[in-house]
């Protein structure tokens, strides 16, 4: 194992340690009673709605309370949960997204102080969960075009003149999460990072508004190569029957999720439970079934060669971030 991940490896077990202490315990009988009185918990968030619907339906299953889902992209969820917030009428009680938009909206004071299952340390200032999972990006093709030993081998393979007009991605000016993901490629491509990025504009990818539908183009065959999230290679590809497959790029950058309970919840008790059973290890097993990488030890989702990826996750941006790469990228890619 090289030295990066090993590092790696240490920091993915600290978080799944995290994710444990946090777990481990039953939830309290007053906290249930009183979610069950409230009888129904409304969620905001960006995972695909075909996988919350498994884990609403498991917890609906065990605790008789009803939940409803809206969802859309990450900066879309920070964008109408920002815009409820500040106009006094929020209607979300729990809200679960990437890291990024998750910690703007913790510096807006959107949510109330996390509060584990029963026993769990957590500090007096939390008002996010331990991340739970991570959504690694990567390289999607179309198997129907392309063999396996086609597909690049490295991120530098993007640039050969081969895939100009090939490409797509979602747009970094309007997508955070892509954002986060190309600031941080100078962690694995130093020096290099600059030229990279000029010449992936260079290849005038395609551009979409998320990852969803830069996978649905590699899908229909309108690009050779997508820039998304792996996990659609199970959820597009097996479950659906869909021709799509992964390159195979060590390390892959991964942005790590949280949720949190909004400070104005109009159903705070069921939030709660419905927050801590997302990031149980039923709730994880759940999500892992469904192609999510979650941080448990020894739970991969069903996609070949999970187990040997070498995931760093990438580190977050602030509001202030996100407005200078705004206005950079916008530079490169247009």
């Amino acid at each position: 194992m090289r030295p990066g991940a090993r590092r790696l490896a240490l920091r993915v077990a600290c978080l799944m340690g995290l994710a444990s202490a946090a777990t481990a315990q039953e939830t309290p009988r007053d906290i249930l009673d009183a979610a069950k009185g409230e009888g129904k918990v409304t969620i905001y968030g960006s995972t695909e709605s075909e996988i919350m619907q498994a884990v609403q339906q498991s917890f609906e299953a065990k605790y008789g309370i009803k939940t409803e889902y809206w969802r859309a992209s990450s900066t879309k969820v920070m964008d109408r949960v920002l815009t409820e917030t500040r106009a006094g009428k929020p209607l979300f009680d729990v809200v679960l997204t990437n890291a990024t938009p998750m910690k703007i909206l913790k510096g807006d004071g959107v949510f109330a102080r996390y509060e584990p299952a029963t026993g769990a340390r957590v500090q007096p200032s939390d008002v996010l969960s331990p991340p739970y999972r991570v959504v690694v990006v990567g390289v999607l093709y179309n198997t129907r075009l392309l063999r396996a030993d086609e597909a690049p081998k490295t991120l530098k393979d993007l640039l050969h003149p081969k895939w100009k007009g090939k490409i797509t991605m979602p747009d970094p000016t309007r997508h955070s999460t892509t954002m986060t993901w190309l600031v941080n490629l100078q962690k694995l491509l130093s020096r290099d990072w600059k030229p990279f990025l000029e010449g992936l504009a260079a290849q005038k990818p395609i551009m979409v508004e998320s990852f969803i539908p830069a996978a649905r183009k590699v899908i229909g065959g309108e690009a050779l190569l997508g820039i998304s999230y792996l996990k659609y290679v199970y959820v597009m590809g097996t479950r659906e029957g869909a021709p799509i497959d992964y390159a195979r790029l060590n390390p892959a950058l991964a942005d790590a999720h949280h949720v949190a309970v909004g400070a104005k919840a109009a159903n705070p008790n069921a939030a709660r439970l419905f927050a801590n059973y997302l990031i149980s290890p039923d709730g994880l097993k759940v999500l892992a079934s469904e192609g999510e990488f979650v941080l448990a030890r020894g739970l991969y989702p069903p996609i070949k060669d999970a187990e040997k990826l070498e995931i760093t996750i990438m580190d977050d941006l602030t509001d202030v971030d996100l407005k200078k790469w705004r206005g950079e990228f916008k530079k490169i890619f247009f």
